[in-house]
């Protein structure tokens, strides 16, 4: 039998996608639009796509951002994914003035001039991390962190300076890229994060 796992609907993402991704590694996804659905899963992922002010917005408006950071601070099995990522930082120069879930300490910042913006398709990704495999992973991101933050595992990927690609902590991890579409590297990620 198939674990449960709950995928915030925050209609900025597309879920379908990730929904395909976790029936992959053996779990099955179902809809969480809600604090008192979200309090009824053993796990919890948070997809995204687009702007940093639209993500927190509809986090707000689903009354999330308290029980998502009681849910990480509690370590319970949770994943963010490419925005879901960017969301747990303090704040992120795309929206000025927002401010993240600050999960974990820091700023999103945009890519430097001087390289293709947004960083979208296939990058490498390395990591000492035995939860993050080496190899190629799919990006589509114009913002992203650099400072790893401390008591994390981190991977790194090198897009006109390295920035974070993943980071985890205990049963918490987030990834910038989009592990659903990433081939094999991004089937072992959410496999070893099946496994909490």
């Amino acid at each position: 039998m198939s674990r449960i796992v709950g995928v915030i609907d925050t209609k900025v993402a597309n879920t379908a996608s990730i929904f395909a991704g976790l029936r992959r590694a053996g779990l099955e996804p179902v809809p969480v639009g809600s604090a008192s659905e979200m309090a009824a899963q053993e796990a919890i992922v948070l997809p995204g796509v687009g702007a940093f002010a639209a993500g927190m917005a509809a986090l707000e408006r689903m009354f999330l951002v308290e029980p998502l950071r009681d849910w990480i601070a509690a370590d319970r099995p949770f994943l963010s994914v490419c925005l879901g990522m960017q969301l747990l930082f303090e704040s992120s120069e795309e929206s000025p003035g927002v401010e993240g879930l600050g999960i974990v300490p820091g700023a999103v910042t945009r890519f430097p001039t001087g390289v293709v913006i947004p960083h979208f398709g296939w990058n490498q990704i390395s990591s000492d991390s035995e939860f993050f495999p080496s190899g190629d992973v799919y990006f589509a991101n114009s913002f992203r962190a650099t400072d790893p933050p401390e008591g994390f595992e981190v991977a790194t990927c090198n897009h006109g300076g390295e920035f974070l690609a993943g980071i985890r902590k205990g049963r918490v991890a987030a990834v910038q890229f989009h592990p659903e579409i990433s081939g094999d590297a991004g089937a072992k990620i959410l496999s070893r994060w099946a496994q909490w």
